[in-house]
């Protein structure tokens, strides 16, 4: 089959989880046998705060990228990131149009749509020529402005102001939000892809009447073994801002100087954080971690830790620590519990006390650890594994096509 994805980051050049996931899926699906395409934006990645660089040999852009076709639009378009901003406002993608048109229009099998918000917003929903549609509701985007439900930049949202809560965030609020822009595009959709349980029924709550299917994501890594560390030593892997909650984890571990905190991965908050904790020696800043060595450093922690404050839609690091036989400690925020809850790989806590006293249970008792760890690779083999996710998808892909 032929397939095309719509992303507005695709790696190198990306923030988070939705981009790794689109590139894992694109490469599976080639190896596989199917033919690929990525629609993606550099554009939009500076504009949203990265850093402008030259392409590097042997990394994706416009091109091949492990066999997937890549059109990245390129720094230097003449409206630049300008277009981006244009998309964010108006919900249509104005300016690059003609481009996107010139790769929607060839006539795929499947063209399955991930983050579009700076790569012509709603309307580039309906662009496509396809025998299925389809939509991975990767984050909040279609019910948040803000797309992660952080309610003014400051704590998880309770219930919707959305126009002050731009503001209040820092974010241009979006006018096409307040007519029928959404609800229009979102017919040219055939499906709603969620993650969770809890993000399906998230966005049947707040009014998507769209046919949703819940398709968990998966780990791109098989994991790793690794020795128990010689003393605790626990994991953050992911972005380091306010919503995650990382500042309050690391918190935690500066009143707990026996075990350690490895904090992987980069934000706007990452850089400060360091300078406020840096007599805290048993937390260490490892910044953005190469993908080849995230199984041992999840192999090689007592546990992993996700403290997000705003509901998570799914959380990759947790199946990915699953991968290694490594339990999971988490607040209770939306997808990740869930997924912990249904495993037995992990404990979900209500609070960051009660996080605490999960952090010293796994500290001081190996056989919790190591029992909540068999129970993580479990779940990981049976249902969060490449092979299982592709077999998932493709049968829900042709199940729409033979409609």
């Amino acid at each position: 089959m032929r397939f095309c994805m719509v992303t507005t980051f695709y790696p190198p050049r990306h923030f988070g989880g939705d981009a790794v996931y689109v590139q894992a899926l694109s490469r599976a699906l080639v190896r596989a046998g199917h033919h690929v395409e990525v629609v993606c934006s550099e554009d939009a990645y500076v504009a949203a705060g990265g850093r402008a660089r030259p392409p590097v040999a042997g990394e994706p852009g416009n091109g091949d990228d492990d066999g997937v076709v890549v059109h990245a639009s390129r720094p230097g378009n003449p409206l630049g990131r300008w277009s981006s901003l244009w998309g964010h406002q108006t919900g249509s993608p104005g300016p690059i149009r003609a481009a996107l048109a010139s790769v929607l229009d060839r006539g795929f099998d499947v063209v399955h749509y991930h983050n579009v918000s700076l790569i012509g917003g709603p309307a580039v929903l309906g662009m496509a020529r396809a025998r299925a549609k389809l939509l991975t509701l990767h984050d909040h985007w279609l019910v948040c402005p803000t797309h992660v439900l952080w309610k003014n930049g400051e704590r998880a949202c309770d219930r919707p102001t959305c126009f002050t809560c731009c503001l209040r965030s820092r974010r241009p609020p979006q006018l096409w939000r307040y007519g029928d822009a959404l609800p229009r595009a979102l017919a040219d959709v055939d499906l709603l892809l969620a993650p969770s349980r809890w993000s399906a029924r998230r966005h049947r709550e707040s009014g998507i009447d769209r046919p949703i299917e819940v398709l968990p994501l998966y780990s791109r890594f098989e994991g790793a073994e690794g020795a128990p560390p010689p003393r605790p030593r626990f994991l953050y892997v992911g972005r380091i801002t306010a919503s995650k909650g990382v500042r309050a984890l690391v918190e935690l571990f500066a009143d707990l100087p026996a075990f350690e905190l490895t904090v992987a991965g980069d934000g706007d908050s990452r850089e400060a954080l360091a300078r406020e904790f840096e007599r805290a020696s048993n937390v260490r800043f490892a910044g953005p971690v190469d993908e080849a060595a995230l199984p041992a450093l999840y192999a090689g922690a007592t546990a992993t830790i996700v403290p997000s404050l705003a509901p998570e839609s799914f959380g990759l690091a947790v199946v990915e620590s699953f991968a290694s036989g490594t339990p999971v400690l988490a607040l209770d925020a939306g997808g990740c519990g869930e997924i912990i809850l249904e495993a037995g790989g992990g404990i979900v806590c209500r609070d960051m006390a009660s996080l605490g006293d999960a952090v010293r249970r796994l500290a001081t008792d190996p056989g919790l650890r190591d029992e909540l760890g068999r129970r993580a690779r479990i779940a990981w083999q049976s249902r969060y594994s490449a092979s299982r996710h592709l077999a998932d998808y493709l049968a829900l892909v042709e199940t729409r096509l033979a409609r």
